[in-house]
């Protein structure tokens, strides 16, 4: 099945050739879209709008099949990986006030908030329902707020907490978004009455299980690989994309969720290889990269233009309360104590995109209720305007925020908390260097 993807996308199929086109396209002109502040997502999803079966025709995807379904599973499962085996915990140990706070209590918090706000909005529906948009909606995305992650005018103090929690709260949602697609389906009539806990914490059992044999048994083949000189630094390039895609699709076939097995996999490998495989991540973070172009313009192709054409009101409130309330308050409380300024709370709070992992966990749904014959319409909407909200909003607003916020700080002298000196970790000074390479600075 996983040779269909590559058929597909490697075919010349009118609408794959019109995909290709897009990026080309983007890749020619980046520069000049990054000066008006039109960001790499926000260029793809409105081309994909344009192009699309509602717009010009010249494109056509469907959300549920195969090949849409492959490929946001390997972009998602290739920078889960990466983000994990990059970090690394000494390089944080020294201020893991700041990212603990974000991860461990305003992220439960923000889940929570954002299942309330929808079950006041929606009371028809279950509970369980409305904990799935919380979970798919809680993980934010750092390619929406670029211009906050690479400017120098913004403390590294600051910028690595958002980098940190970006990273990782894609794997913490995972879990969450397992256990509530069996809830839901269960409250729908879609699954296996009163099973679905079991169910869930199987797959995720699984998971976590292959992924530690993996990710150990991958990071201990390749640094004795690198001692022995086995292998060349092009070799451990190619093979770590390899390895991420084995333990994903080796947890898939054994009844496990493939992203918690690549997440815990991820962060197994970088530990056991941290001291000579610094660099050889990089080719799987670059992979992912590239592959979630297609994903957003898919993303702009089929859900965009039908968002608007059946508008919700209340799907589209949810996601500008989504985007702001559901937020910024549990940022907010998790900061309290800290002592940063507001300014620095306002823009952490705001700077909360969601980006591709939501749109995974949103395909990753809506396939799991296709296959139990349950319709999930409010589910795509909801999810899909706070999504498509956030490409808009935060790509537009990141650059004159960073700007702003930067100029506040120049007066503000270095004795406040933003301006502690921490070291810049290398995960952060890597994505740097691709986002100005990608922005054409």
């Amino acid at each position: 099945s996983r040779l269909h993807l590559i058929n597909r996308f490697g075919s010349a199929d009118p609408g794959q050739l019109v995909v290709r086109a897009v990026a080309v396209s983007d890749t020619i002109v980046r520069h000049t879209w990054a000066r008006i502040w039109i960001s790499m997502p926000m260029f793809f999803v409105i081309a994909g709008a344009i192009v699309g079966p509602t717009g010009l025709g010249w494109a056509s995807f469907d959300l549920g099949s195969t090949a849409v379904e492959t490929l946001t599973e390997l972009t998602l499962a290739l920078l889960l990986f990466a983000d994990a085996a990059t970090l690394d915990f000494n390089q944080v140990r020294d201020d893991a006030k700041m990212p603990g706070r974000l991860l461990f209590l305003a992220f439960p918090l923000v889940v929570m908030m954002g299942t309330l706000i929808g079950y006041l909005l929606f009371p028809d529906v279950k509970i369980g329902f409305m904990l799935l948009v919380g979970a798919i909606l809680a993980p934010t995305d750092a390619a929406l707020g670029l211009p906050i992650f690479n400017n120098p005018r913004v403390p590294v103090r600051i910028r690595r907490t958002l980098n940190v929690e970006s990273g990782l709260n894609d794997g913490l949602a995972t879990p969450l978004v397992t256990l509530f697609i069996a809830l839901t389906l269960e409250e729908m009539g879609g699954g296996e009455q009163g099973h679905w806990l079991i169910s869930a914490v199987g797959e995720i059992a699984i998971a976590v299980g292959v992924g530690v044999a993996l990710g150990l048994w991958g990071g201990w083949l390749f640094v004795h690989a690198v001692q022995k000189k086995w292998t060349s630094n092009v070799a451990r390039q190619i093979g770590n994309p390899a390895l991420a895609l084995l333990v994903f699709f080796v947890t898939k076939e054994l009844g496990g969720n493939g992203f918690v097995a690549v997440f815990v996999g991820g962060i197994l490998f970088g530990y056991i290889s941290r001291h000579v495989l610094h660099d050889a991540i990089e080719y799987t973070e670059i992979t992912g990269t590239f592959l979630s172009l297609f994903v957003w313009t898919i993303f702009g192709m089929v859900i965009v233009i039908p968002l608007l054409i059946n508008f919700t009101l209340l799907a589209f409130l949810y996601a500008i309360l989504s985007l702001t309330v559901v937020r910024m308050i549990p940022v907010a409380v998790s900061m309290i104590g800290t002592c940063l300024r507001r300014d620095t709370t306002l823009i952490m709070g705001w700077l909360g995109p969601r980006g591709l992992a939501s749109v995974v966990f949103l395909v990753m749904a809506y396939e799991a209720a296709h296959e139990a014959h349950v319709a999930i319409d409010l589910l795509v909407a909801t999810v899909g305007w706070t999504i498509f909200l956030s490409v808009i909003l935060h790509g537009a607003s990141a650059l004159p925020l960073a700007n702003w916020y930067g100029r506040r700080l120049e007066n503000a002298g270095t004795d406040i908390p933003e301006m502690i000196e921490v070291a810049e970790p290398k995960t952060l000074r890597r994505k740097a260097f691709h986002i100005r390479n990608s922005e054409g600075r």
